[in-house]
């Protein structure tokens, strides 16, 4: 019996063993800045794609799921794309049944086999739009959010590959319990279904994460796994939404992963501190980094895609500003009311987490700049 008991328990011992290893300096000020040719609202191959109506089940929202998966197909071959698919009627579909797709891309350690026996810092945003008003298009709700997460995946991919297969080089990759906490992966999860039809109700919204999270909750891996669900895999569950405009305030929301907005708020002050944010160095996104415990948590007056995860004791990141965009839920929510630096700087800021996470440090591909003796970091895929 106490050794059962043990193994309930690994999986939340393995939680508080997972390495968070800094960027050095020089890797923090080499990390590779967002390209403006990827965030241009007109012609940027990563946004511009996005920049339209999506409501789900739309011709709009199959074209940017193609776009999503072209991205991951051409660019980042490593990496493994899947679909959870579900429907629903909604208020406004006449007893139809609306289809929703949720885009899953995981990395995982290549000696990872066992599908239970990884955990993944899940990075998180949702792609659909809104029905009304009419042309709607969400550049902050989540065009831009879902963009700064293919650059994440982008940037980090070329270090994951270093990292792995140095580990396998010495030996370490395999290695049983001792290398347990290097047995991690990251997911891209690009939810449908966040917006509400007609009024937001606990039935009229997050379709695709209600199916998304009940689904990995029920789905049980193979005896003697690691994680007894997909669901129980997640480390942490880092959801953006609403950012892309300008001088963003994002409060930390819950005690439990104030560890994590620390983490993050630390890459963002060291980014600035080495001028590698477009955004005016006196005005920091991540503003509660020294809160305290005694302090005012408002984590569950926002309701949003990590409910249906949270409620089913997942962990989470919520990054999303308060107050909320003036744009919200207006028409006005389009590419030309994004601010780009603003945009620039979370997909900035969001690689620096990630990478922290994944302890790259040292595995960003360093390059002479221009044949001038001139080190940088880069990944092999971002455009510098």
């Amino acid at each position: 019996m106490k050794l059962l008991q043990s193994l309930l328990l690994l999986p939340a011992l393995l939680r508080q063993s997972i390495a968070y290893t800094a960027l050095s300096d020089d890797s923090l000020a080499g990390l590779p800045l967002p390209a403006d040719g990827d965030f241009n609202i007109a012609t940027g191959k990563l946004l511009a794609p996005i920049l339209r109506p999506r409501v789900p089940g739309s011709p709009g929202s199959e074209a940017v799921l193609f776009h999503f998966v072209n991205f991951f197909v051409a660019e980042l071959p490593s990496w493994t794309i899947t679909f959870q698919n579900s429907t629903s009627t909604t208020p406004t579909s006449n007893g139809a049944e609306v289809p929703f797709t949720n885009l899953i891309a995981t990395r995982d350690p290549p000696w990872v086999t066992g599908e239970g026996d990884v955990g993944r810092l899940a990075l998180v945003a949702h792609y659909d739009s809104k029905l009304t008003p009419d042309g709607f298009i969400g550049a902050t709700d989540s065009a831009a959010p879902c963009a700064m997460l293919l650059h994440v995946a982008r940037t980090i991919d070329g270090a994951l590959t270093r990292k792995w297969e140095a580990m396998e080089a010495e030996g370490l990759g395999s290695g049983g319990f001792d290398g347990i906490e290097e047995h991690k992966g990251v997911q891209i999860l690009l939810l449908d279904g966040e917006e509400a039809f007609q009024a937001w109700t606990h039935t009229d919204s997050l379709y695709g994460a209600r199916a998304l999270a009940e689904e990995w909750e029920g789905l049980a891996n193979p005896a003697m796994s690691t994680y007894q669900t997909p669901l129980a895999s997640i480390d942490l569950f880092v959801l953006l939404d609403l950012l892309g405009s300008a001088s963003p305030t994002v409060p930390s929301y819950f005690k439990t992963t104030h560890w994590a907005y620390q983490r993050m708020a630390g890459a963002e002050q060291r980014l600035r501190s080495h001028s590698k944010l477009r955004t005016s160095p006196g005005h920091a996104f991540l503003t509660e980094a020294s809160k305290q415990d005694t302090d005012r948590w408002v984590g569950g007056y926002i309701e949003d895609d990590h409910v249906p995860f949270m409620a089913r004791g997942v962990e989470v990141l919520h990054i999303i500003p308060s107050p909320f965009p003036h744009v919200w839920h207006t028409i006005n929510d389009d590419g030309e009311h994004l601010d780009i630096p603003t945009v620039q700087d979370w997909a900035a800021i969001t690689t620096a987490f990630a990478a922290e996470w994944m302890d790259l440090e040292g595995h960003f591909e360093v390059v002479d700049v221009g044949g001038k003796g001139e080190k940088e970091r880069r990944s092999d895929r971002t455009e510098l």
